[in-house]
């Protein structure tokens, strides 16, 4: 195992030593080619595939995939508006609430029908003001693309009737749960709702969505193995652990992804405290010379020593948490692999620095862009630049066709598939753009007066837009401040309103707290008993020092404020 590991730092030095530093002009250049590189994936999908789920690039027509959505549309759309395309974000929006019918005998994945067509449609809901499209009164809290991500998610909420509330893997869009579908999930499949469905739930005032997605994240919680770790594949009626492997890849990457969003999004210590008990097994059992291999769930022991590419988000996410040292070097890594292959093969032989047979594919994924994005955010390094334009050229020179960009069947000799994955608009093609954007709106970019900033709910009340964006697992940015513009927080609101009014009052710092009346009512005493810790209140923006630590470039309110 140490000669692969020797030659990937190796690798990573003589990379780094060449790594140049990109002007602002050489980085427009950039955007400009990618821009390029998603227009001629878009304009294929829509002359040759659309009504269907995907593009076929290499027969140049379509087929459905994932539940006959015009699927690439929905996930693509938000991706025109990061590249400044509000005419065509208006035009397909549209199109989409004419023409999407949830009302269909399908059989859909409940996973992949909520992060790309639940996320993708909250997501573009959400821009609709900086997209110019005409608002409904009092949105965010209501609007055509709203009704529709609920109406998306209605029909999987039967998945979630089990005796546990961890959702069956598939579901009958017009039926409900087939009596014969299989009670075998994956752990994402399970764990990774949370995002969607706090959102929804916050924006319709209905609670349902985020109580069986919390319901789903506590049962998995705690079918968790003596030394920590879950596996890969559960049985949801039983409980019982059906594929053993424990891993930050395939079938569990995206739980442990929503555990650290969801506490940033939310505000949520618990979600964190699951995540960093989690994190602590998983660097003990796991984590060997910076690469993260599978292990027996219950022992510990090395099943398989392999790299996975959905694993090259792991990065990223530590890089949300601050443990930068830790992500670099594994992104190190991750980055030789690809230098190698121009690609990250789908599982990748980590003592034999080589691709497994079978699984020498690399579909276009997004996940060690999304990193370098994460990281070059975090360090200003142009070494990640670097990898952004490898990833750019890579693309181009092996994927391309006439008719869109296709998945690649085997790295060693760049054989073709003929699909183009809905992710590659709504994924690859966004992180790649915003590595090169750093003042990007989704990066909090913009001052205030330019327009950055957006007003929502009923009476203009709530600051939209100001940064922290939150991208769900397909990429789909999620803006933490909408989620109390609604009815369901106007008490904190109000109690926030309420405090800063007191505030500005004269002689407020003279008044004594409220004290205990007779019968039993109180408002909590601010004086502290000796090693007691100040626990603040639960108010609508975000001051406390947990959300100061996790925020990429969300904080509007410091502790200084």
């Amino acid at each position: 195992m140490r000669a692969p590991v020797c030659a990937a730092l190796l690798v990573w030095v003589l990379t780094d030593a060449a790594a140049r530093q990109f002007s602002e002009e050489e980085m427009a250049a950039v955007r400009q080619r990618i821009k390029s590189m998603f227009y001629h994936a878009y304009n294929s999908y829509l002359d040759n595939a659309f009504p269907y789920d995907e593009l076929r690039p290499l027969t140049c027509d379509g087929q459905d995939t994932w539940g006959s959505f015009s699927l690439t549309l929905i996930d693509a759309l938000d991706t025109l508006l990061v590249l400044g395309n509000r005419t065509e974000f208006q035009r397909v929006a549209s199109i989409l609430q004419d023409t999407v019918d949830f009302d269909i005998d399908v059989n859909a994945s409940v996973f992949e029908t909520n992060i790309r067509v639940v996320g993708g449609l909250l997501s573009a809901h959400l821009l609709a003001q900086r997209a110019g499209m005409e608002l409904e009164p009092g949105w965010p809290c209501s609007g055509p693309l709203l009704r529709m991500a609920e109406d998306a998610a209605r029909k999987l909420l039967p998945a979630f009737e089990t005796p546990t509330g961890m959702p069956y893997g598939t579901v009958n869009l017009l039926r409900g749960v087939s009596p014969t579908e299989t009670p075998v999930t994956c752990t994402a499949g399970v764990g990774t709702f949370i995002l969607e469905f706090a959102t929804l739930s916050r924006l319709t005032g209905d609670p349902t969505f985020e109580n069986v997605a919390r319901r789903a994240l506590r049962t998995l919680w705690k079918t968790r193995s003596d030394i920590g770790l879950v596996g890969n594949h559960i049985d949801i009626v039983s409980t019982k652990w059906v594929a053993q492997d424990a891993g930050i890849g395939a079938g569990v990457d995206s739980y442990f992804e929503y555990l650290v969003k969801g506490a940033v999004m939310l505000q949520d210590e618990e979600l964190l405290s699951m995540f960093q008990a989690y994190d602590r097994a998983i660097q003990n059992y796991t984590r060997f010379d910076d690469w993260y291999l599978w292990v027996q769930m219950h022992k510990g022991t090395v099943s398989m020593p392999i790299f996975q590419s959905l694993e090259a988000f792991w990065p990223g996410l530590q890089s949300l948490l601050g443990n930068l040292d830790s992500a670099v070097r594994t992104f190190q890594n991750y980055y030789s692999v690809w230098r190698q292959f121009g690609g990250l093969p789908e599982f990748y032989s980590i003592p034999q620095g080589y691709t497994v047979d079978k699984r020498e594919g690399y579909p276009l994924r997004p996940e060690l862009i999304e990193s370098a994005m994460y990281l070059f955010r975090a360090t200003g390094d142009h070494t990640y630049l670097q990898l952004g334009v490898d990833a750019l050229e890579s693309i181009e020179k092996i994927a391309k066709t006439p008719c869109g960009y296709a998945s690649v069947k085997d790295l060693r000799d760049h054989q073709l598939d003929n699909r183009m994955e809905s992710f590659f608009l709504a994924e690859t093609i966004k992180y790649l753009y915003l590595l090169f954007d750093p003042t990007h709106f989704l990066h909090g970019g913009g001052t205030e007066g330019d327009g950055s900033w957006e007003e929502g709910g009923e009476a203009g009340e709530c600051v939209l837009g100001a940064g922290g964006f939150i991208f769900n697992t397909e990429a789909h940015p999620l803006d933490p401040a909408a989620l109390y513009c609604c009815g369901q927080h106007d008490q904190d609101r109000q109690e926030l309103q309420d405090i800063l009014l007191t505030l500005s009052q004269p002689g407020s710092q003279s008044k004594p707290p409220p004290k205990q009346t007779e019968g039993g009512s109180q408002s909590e005493s601010i004086a502290l008993k000796p090693g007691e810790k100040k626990t603040p209140p639960l108010l609508s923006c975000p001051v406390q020092p947990f959300s100061a630590r996790l925020s990429i470039l969300g904080q509007v309110f410091t502790d200084d404020t």
